[in-house]
């Protein structure tokens, strides 16, 4: 399985660390030193996540290898949707004007990307698909309790778009060598920690230490293992992209797998918790920095709880 081109999009708006200051006596430097983020975009008028979805999708076609009229599949991907009947995906099918394919969305929390491109290897490995288009976003913003000092500070909003085929189109695609992913829900505080219930109040953290004990055990764990099944060991990574939700639970996974900060990739500093966006966001601001022969992890881990890590080679 091999993702032929990758692209994201941000919104305009910079909600920097003053503007939670001012709203909820948080210093910046508070807010730095316990989760990384200095600013975060936000979601302007009139943008969603089927709008920054669709934005993704143009910035993608810009430089697509062969005609948008291949894709066979389309995978959506959210936790914070616009509309819970016309999802992300068919309102991407509506865009590009794509008829008579399959068309799905996911949820899994911030795991959501990796179980995205999970369902896009099943219908390949049926036969039912060749070329899937795989779209993560996630409008936080439109969910969050801004007033809420526990986590209304960490949110921001995003879209990432990936071509992925069955077989190699260009000399340039990144081979997805292995993903393993798995569900969580019967460990620590999984169901109550980080929820979001439309009807009730919107995105709460009340268990946030449980959410940091349990991603620093599930995305090293996991990232071993898909290490492990391929025959490679930790010296052969070259970058690690973990889950952007606190830089200090980027730092703890990679202190515990033995990885120098060097390889670590992370954007949360300039973007806020991007939810399941985050990830793809890095892969798509890094891949001109990539080389032949180079070996990423991208590591996950959402609420409910839910995990993931995949390996890919240059």
């Amino acid at each position: 399985m091999y993702i032929n081109r990758i692209s994201h999009y941000l919104p305009t708006n910079v909600v920097d660390n003053e503007y939670f200051t001012e709203l909820n006596n948080l210093s910046s430097e508070w807010i730095v030193e316990r989760t990384g983020i200095r600013e975060r975009r936000k979601a302007g008028e009139g943008e969603n996540t089927n709008t920054m979805a669709i934005a993704a999708v143009e910035a993608l076609l810009q430089e697509i290898p062969y005609s948008k009229n291949q894709i066979d599949l389309i995978v959506g991907a959210t936790y914070t949707p616009y509309d819970t009947i016309v999802s992300l995906a068919h309102a991407v099918q509506h865009h590009l004007n794509i008829p008579d394919i399959p068309v799905v969305s996911v949820s899994s929390a911030c795991s959501s990307l990796l179980n995205a491109i999970e369902l896009a290897e099943g219908y390949f490995a049926m036969n039912k698909a060749s070329c899937a288009l795989v779209i993560v976003a996630d409008h936080n913003t439109a969910y969050n309790n801004e007033n809420d000092t526990m986590s209304g500070h960490l949110w921001g909003d995003g879209a990432s778009a990936m071509l992925i085929s069955k077989e190699r189109q260009t000399e340039g695609d990144l081979f997805i060598r292995k993903i393993i992913t798995g569900g969580a829900a019967t460990s620590g505080k999984a169901v109550e920690a980080v929820v979001l219930r439309p009807n009730e109040r919107g995105v709460v953290m009340p268990y946030g230490r449980d959410v940091f004990q349990n991603a620093c055990t599930y995305m090293p764990k996991v990232s071993q293992q898909v290490l492990e099944a391929c025959g490679l060991g930790i010296k052969d990574i070259d970058y690690l992209i973990p889950h952007q939700a606190n830089h200090r639970i980027s730092l703890n996974v990679i202190n515990t797998m033995g990885i120098p900060e060097e390889k670590l990739l992370s954007n949360i500093q300039r973007l806020g918790n991007t939810g399941c966006v985050g990830c793809a966001i890095a892969l798509s601001e890094n891949k001109d920095r990539f080389k032949k022969g180079d070996r990423l992890v991208v590591t996950v881990f959402g609420g409910g709880y839910s995990y993931g890590a995949m390996l890919i080679e240059v």
